[in-house]
């Protein structure tokens, strides 16, 4: 027999029903654990070539005969970074671009925020104050830079694109020109394209070469009054910096839905700076049914690929941490 571990919380029955029409055709067997049967999952997984999770902790559970692990979250740095997670080191990791939509509608939301002034309109009424002046900006007719042109940035790129955005600049490792952007520039050239960066969204998975890529030099690079989003990884900003460059008035605003570390603490300067939007991680949990659908959608599909021989769409390099 051969056996599938899935081990997840947001399973409909339908999804079960899914996976498990999926995995008989090809001659697999799934068997289904909630996060509160992780001994029973344990257990299971001893006999199972496939695991289909989030846990790094069943992860290293595993023996050296799973072939293949199914990452439903798409941020699979834990994995990359540590090695002794994976008994068997040919296993293959497989990540979910299933988050596109619903990080690029967050992404829209604190964008239109900040743009039209939101954080300050809201100290406003808090005051119970009346003013209506403030001048507000569109994505209308606006520049954004994009950092990382995965399927989230792919995504944003999109939407901003269909709310009429002037022009949106990519900033990748390679360089590759990719749908939607009016110009990919590589990484390396991101020093250059900053200072003409008014709307900055940071979509960047986390290796040591995103660590704190936007830092206290690259934040003074920035424009005066430009805004900040990011929603790739916490790692990715340098956060005090950032803190003081919108408390001095340098920056306009900024969105955060990653930090470092999670959650912030208490007596965090990014709790009290100006025109911040935190949110708790928010943008791509599978608190959307459309990310569900496409998680499980996604996993059929590459199970299908693995039962053939064939290339998975989800691959990760975990030497590149992507």
């Amino acid at each position: 027999m051969r056996n599938i571990c899935v081990y997840q919380e947001f399973l409909t029955e339908a999804h079960k029903a899914q996976i498990r029409r999926t995995a008989e055709a090809l001659g697999f067997t799934p068997h289904f654990f909630a996060l509160e049967r992780f001994e029973e999952a344990r257990a299971c997984l001893q006999d199972c070539e496939v695991l289909y999770a989030h846990d790094p902790e069943l992860l290293r559970e595993a023996p050296a005969s799973l072939k293949w692990y199914c990452c439903s979250y798409a941020g699979v740095d834990p994995y990359c970074k540590d090695p002794s997670l994976f008994a068997n080191p040919d296993c293959m990791l497989t990540n979910s671009n299933c988050y596109g939509v619903t990080i690029a509608e967050h992404v829209v939301m604190v964008l239109l925020m900040l743009l039209r002034r939101m954080p300050e309109y809201e100290e406003v009424v808090r005051n119970r104050g009346w003013s209506n002046q403030l001048s507000i900006r569109s994505i209308r007719d606006n520049d954004f830079t994009i950092l990382g042109t995965g399927n989230i940035g792919v995504n944003v790129a999109e939407r901003l694109r269909g709310m009429g955005a002037a022009k949106i600049t990519g900033l990748s490792r390679s360089g590759r020109e990719q749908e939607g952007f009016d110009e990919v520039l590589p990484i390396s050239r991101l020093d250059e394209v900053l200072p003409r960066t008014g709307n900055l969204i940071m979509a960047l998975p986390g290796t040591a070469e995103t660590y704190h890529i936007l830092n206290r030099e690259r934040i003074a690079l920035l424009p005066r009054g430009a805004y900040v989003v990011n929603v790739g990884r916490g790692t990715a900003v340098e956060q005090e910096p950032l803190a003081e460059a919108l408390n001095a008035g340098h920056l306009g605003g900024a969105a955060l839905d990653v930090m470092d570390p999670e959650p912030l603490p208490e007596d965090h300067p990014l709790w009290t700076a100006r025109n911040m939007i935190l949110t708790p991680h928010v943008s791509g949990n599978m608190t959307l049914g459309y990310t569900c659908d496409r998680n499980v959608e996604l996993f059929c599909r590459d199970l299908e690929n693995y039962a053939a021989g064939r290339p998975l769409e989800g691959l990760v390099d975990r030497t590149r941490g992507y």
